[in-house]
């Protein structure tokens, strides 16, 4: 009994294509989870920058109730 040298190659060419195929999706689904993270850290700098504008202006009402 032989297992003909082409089945042998073919066999191991499906199989880095499927491992290739996995790590391709791997790859995606990180790409995916970044962009996500991204947008989350955006918008949380978004509400910081907005909570100082807020407090700066709000600063600056009392320094002018002050000076009255």
């Amino acid at each position: 009994m032989s297992i003909p040298i082409t089945a042998i190659i073919t066999d191991h060419k499906r199989r880095i294509v499927k491992i290739k195929a996995e790590m391709i999706r791997e790859e995606i689904e990180l790409e995916k989870l970044k962009q996500q993270n991204f947008i989350i850290e955006t918008e949380k700098m978004k509400l910081e920058l907005e909570k100082m504008k807020l407090d700066y202006t709000t600063g600056q009402n009392h320094v002018l109730e002050l000076k009255k």
